[in-house]
């Protein structure tokens, strides 16, 4: 009875394989670890999925936090332990154009020729905006030809009054020298795709690269959602109903659905995938592998 539950599994994955119509490619965000054991954490999942030969990886750290630095310190271990081109995020809010300047030049100097160019959110209530996404890709490229990621929201940012200005602010940014954008993590592909055709239409011809959240603990994945305003299919309450102490089964079916998500997706041309590891590697390498990359 194993050999067949076994050999039925294994048809299954072989199936998943075979429906892939083209080759993958993969980035990887961390976060910097806030002690020296998630660090060695971090540093094990890097090595870990630098053995799939990502396009690049990238490091977040929050605006105004004192986290700035130690993401460029973090940058450059995970380049020199792996040797994967790692970008680090840079936000513009509460920041002045002469300190990124400076900072963009730090960059360059350093050997740092990736850059993910994002506004940040503000510590402060009724802080108003004097520099956004679009003004920061400006500046980096007026001090240097560094390749450039941005941010896209299949969903709209919560800030965003609609969804037409979602798209008019994303072609502000590739107009002003973005190389791609990611996107905040779905679960939804149809809002993926009707998002890609909307940039088509309006003419932003840069690679829309989905952004993919393994599911690691559902309540969780909840909180997340409320702070990005990503709408959790009800189709996943269901599945997930019961389970809230059971994270072994909770991983086990979030990399199931994880899979479906890259699956279709390519179904539909998407070859480059971003994950948004949460400084973890076991789940995402074993999808990564099993769709080849």
């Amino acid at each position: 009875m194993s050999f067949l539950k076994n050999k039925y599994h294994q048809d299954i994955i072989d199936q998943k394989i075979n429906d892939l119509n083209s080759i993958i490619q993969c980035s990887f965000e961390f976060f910097p670890p806030k002690n020296f054991d998630l660090e060695d954490k971090l540093f094990s999942s890097a090595i870990q999925l630098s053995k799939l030969k990502p396009f690049f990886f990238s490091v977040t750290y929050g605006a105004n936090s004192g986290e700035r630095d130690k993401t460029y310190e973090i940058v450059k271990k995970i380049h020199k332990k792996t040797g994967v081109i790692t970008a680090p995020h840079l936000t513009c809010i509460d920041s002045t154009p002469i300190e990124l300047e400076r900072l963009a030049k730090f960059y360059w100097e350093n050997n740092i020729r990736s850059i993910f160019a994002l506004r940040g959110d503000s510590n402060h209530t009724n802080y108003s905006h004097t520099m956004y996404a679009c003004d920061l890709v400006l500046l980096l490229k007026k001090i240097a030809d560094f390749d450039i990621s941005v941010a896209a929201y299949p969903e709209t940012h919560p800030e965003s009054k609609n969804a037409q200005s979602d798209i008019l602010n994303l072609k502000k940014k590739v107009d002003a020298g973005a190389n791609r954008a990611i996107t905040q993590f779905f679960f939804n592909t149809e809002s993926y795709l009707r998002f890609r055709d909307n940039c088509l239409k309006n003419n932003i011809n840069v690679d829309i690269i989905p952004g993919i959240l393994p599911i690691y603990n559902f309540e969780q994945l909840k909180r997340f959602s409320k702070m990005t305003n990503v709408k959790i299919p009800y189709w996943m309450y269901e599945i997930f109903n019961g389970l809230i102490n059971d994270l072994k089964s909770q991983r086990i079916i979030g990399a199931s659905i994880i899979i479906d998500i890259i699956k279709n997706l390519s179904k539909e041309g998407v070859k480059n995938f971003h994950f948004y590891t949460l400084n973890q590697s076991d789940i995402v390498y074993s999808i990564c592998r099993l769709f080849g990359f």
